[in-house]
């Protein structure tokens, strides 16, 4: 396309660019910027010179940012992308997961950043259902999300055309899908609804959030996004997703993405010549022999196999490659012994403290927790207040704070008794009633979550969390009637506050960005 924009606008639309939404565009890829900015105007049906220089002076609708994102960034993925990745999963990460979590929560959460159209959820998706044969009798919230709209939309629909199968096994479209026609293949449902597709920009919404759903995650797959980011903002990104992440838990980025300096705050690990980042040292779960013990090894025991490639043209008996995690291959793990075999690390970087306020003389322990807390340090706000918790007189405060705490160290059973402790001690506070509502939606206890909910809107019918947390739970159960409702409320209520207003309770989100996520969950 012919350049039509002088430079100086377009290095200015550059930094506006940046600022809402995270994309960089530099020089030699100022030509990709001018030709969304050109279909996005054609779109919104505004020249496009006048609506750029309209971006610089005025703050953008939510609707005219979702359609530049959407004409700036590219829906190119595919089921199984990288299969080396997903070989990794299967033969390492996710059976040492399973294994460590099924002799106590059986739970997993994982979280596709940047989801796209949803092949590499639906990948991790069928993944587990392939080697978890008891799948149903687990906890597991498999989240999309993306600042793509019509990305989330066609994920939520499950419907893929042949492009999305190309480099796919073949087993893929036999075993998982229904042909409609003969180029559409529509997803099994049973598959289709453990997945769940959420709007969220990731460099303007907070996170790790409890109401968003973003914390306390076991895996984070963010491939091939961070390569676009300026490189600011992907720094605070990548500090945002250790935050969210468990300790011991996993992000996975595409290889041309890995950077010593970008994931310092990580411990970088070599498996098989393939980069991951884990949070912190690996420790054995919480209750097992040896739960104050860092496995850490120079490299993996020489008995150790190689990792094979997978199969991937033949179903076979649904090996598919990956070795099945059958029952009696997944040892539970058990008070008197770890796991047989803990996975092996060859760690070669090791974490940097992250940096922060110091607690220190002049603090009271509640704000020393605070401060532990926005650094990403859950477990030792928690053990700041352990002493006060335990007194009877302990303020509702402190015990809703231990409860997001503990929820966001995964500790989900703790973290519903202290927000029960905090209801108890003050029925009338919509905050304690709303955190607890969300722990209960975590545990999958969503008919539990709703009265909770519900108390918080019968104490304050402005509550406009309850409202979008309703929706969502309608959502999910597919009562499109009540999540319209809810949708609509919380979007009338929302309209009352300024763009830039954070609102109560939402760990960081401004009225504009929840009336954006609103909208793009109601379709406009």
């Amino acid at each position: 396309m012919k350049r039509s924009l002088p430079d100086e606008l377009l290095s200015q639309l550059c930094e506006r660019v940046v600022t809402l939404t995270g994309l960089d565009f530099p020089s030699q890829r100022r030509s990709d910027l001018e030709t969304g900015l050109h279909k996005a105007a054609r779109r919104l049906g505004r020249d496009p010179e006048e609506w750029a220089r309209s971006l610089l002076s005025t703050p953008p609708t939510k609707h005219q940012i979702q359609v530049l994102a959407s004409e700036l960034t590219v829906g190119e993925t595919y089921f199984f992308r990288e299969k080396r990745t997903f070989e990794v999963l299967a033969q390492r990460i996710l059976p040492e997961l399973i294994r460590s979590r099924r002799a106590t929560e059986r739970r997993l959460r994982i979280w596709s950043a940047g989801c796209c159209t949803g092949e590499e959820l639906y990948s991790v998706a069928i993944l587990l259902d392939r080697i978890l044969p008891d799948f149903e009798e687990w906890q597991v919230n498999l989240l999309g999300t993306d600042i793509n709209p019509r990305f989330l939309q066609k994920a939520r629909d499950g419907v893929f055309g042949e492009w999305s199968f190309r480099d796919a096994p073949e087993w893929l479209k036999d075993n998982y899908f229904k042909a409609l026609g003969t180029r559409r293949f529509e997803l099994l449902p049973r598959i289709r609804e453990r997945a769940v597709f959420e709007y969220l920009n990731l460099a303007a919404d907070p996170f790790p959030s409890l109401a968003a759903n973003t914390n306390a995650m076991d895996l984070i797959l963010c491939r091939n996004v961070l390569m676009y980011f300026a490189p600011d903002r992907a720094r605070s990104t990548v500090l945002s997703f250790h935050r969210s992440l468990l300790n011991g838990g996993w992000l996975i980025v595409s290889p041309a993405e890995t950077s010593i300096a970008l994931f310092s705050a990580f411990s970088t690990v070599r498996l098989d010549g393939w980069t991951l980042y884990q949070k912190g040292p690996r420790v054995w779960q919480a209750g097992d022999a040896q739960s104050d013990t860092t496995l850490r090894s120079a490299g993996p025991p020489a008995n150790w196999p190689d990792l094979p490639r997978g199969k991937w043209e033949s179903d076979g008996d649904r090996s598919t490659g990956f070795p099945p995690v059958l029952p009696e291959t997944v040892p539970a793990v058990s008070a008197a012994a770890p796991p047989e075999t803990p996975l092996p690390l060859c760690v070669t970087e090791t974490a940097s403290p992250l940096g922060g306020p110091e607690t220190g003389a002049g603090l009271t322990p509640f704000e020393e927790a605070r401060v532990l807390y926005e650094q990403g340090d859950y477990q030792g706000a928690c053990l700041k207040l352990k002493d006060q918790a335990e007194e009877s007189s302990c303020p509702a405060e402190t015990l809703a704070f231990l409860a997001r705490s503990s929820a966001n160290l995964g500790q989900l059973e703790e973290a519903r008794s202290w927000a029960e402790k905090a209801v108890e001690a003050d029925k009338l506070n919509t905050e304690w009633h709303y955190v607890l509502a969300m722990i209960l939606q975590e545990l999958g206890l969503l008919k539990t979550a709703a009265e909770s909910l519900n108390r918080c809107l019968y104490l304050d019918p402005g509550f406009v969390l309850a409202h979008f947390a309703l929706g969502n739970l309608a959502l999910r159960q597919q009562n499109w009637t009540d999540a319209g409702r809810h949708f609509s409320n919380a979007l009338s209520l929302v309209s009352r506050y300024p763009d830039d207003k954070i609102l109560p309770h939402s760990d960081g989100l401004a009225a504009g960005r929840l009336r954006d996520m609103i909208r793009a969950v109601r379709g406009g």
